[in-house]
């Protein structure tokens, strides 16, 4: 997704109405309870939300000129890889083996075999459309952000196809844009 993102890839950005900022904050807060904790420290009441609409209905969260978050024809919430490095219990983590760490970090799709295989695990009872961190095996941070295709159970037992699809990884354009 963030393959080629760069500054001509943001069509425009605006300050968000209080209104909006609730609502922002509400649906981070109800897809997220592991930052209820932080997160009037990563989003304060009182500080600016800008929201920078890209190319392809995707649209970044940034507070404090830091990009915190973003969606997809607004999906759910993915948090950056740099938010997700600082908090990482906030997504069910899927790992994939070694093999697989050139692929992934090069935005491929995480296929259901590589998410089976010796070396990778996956998080029980995630279901289909779910935002997941993609760990690999070895490695202490995430690799990328990424969203289910299938459950847990249906990647197990069909073993075939795209499991995971890889919406944000390290070295992409949005890892470049939020150092």
């Amino acid at each position: 997704m963030f393959k080629k993102f760069g500054k001509d890839s943001i069509s425009g950005q605006s300050l968000v109405k209080s209104s909006q900022q609730r609502a922002i904050r509400q649906k981070i807060a109800d897809q997220y309870p592991g930052l209820i904790d932080v997160l009037d420290e990563l989003i304060p009441k009182k500080a600016p939300i800008v929201v920078i609409k890209c190319q392809d209905a995707l649209s970044i969260v940034s507070v404090n000129n830091m990009m915190l978050f973003f969606n997809h024809f607004d999906g759910p919430f993915f948090p950056t890889l740099r938010l997700l490095h600082q908090y990482p219990d906030i997504l069910p983590r899927y790992q994939v083996d070694k093999g697989a760490i050139k692929f992934v970090i090069a935005g491929a799709s995480i296929m259901c075999p590589g998410l089976t295989s010796k070396g990778a695990s996956m998080a029980e009872g995630v279901a289909a459309e779910t935002p997941v961190a993609i760990y690999a095996e070895g490695k202490q941070h995430a690799l990328g952000v990424g969203l289910t295709k299938m459950s847990t159970e249906d990647i197990r037992r069909i073993n075939k196809d795209v499991g995971v699809e890889n919406m944000h990884c390290l070295y992409d354009g949005l890892w470049a844009e939020t150092k």
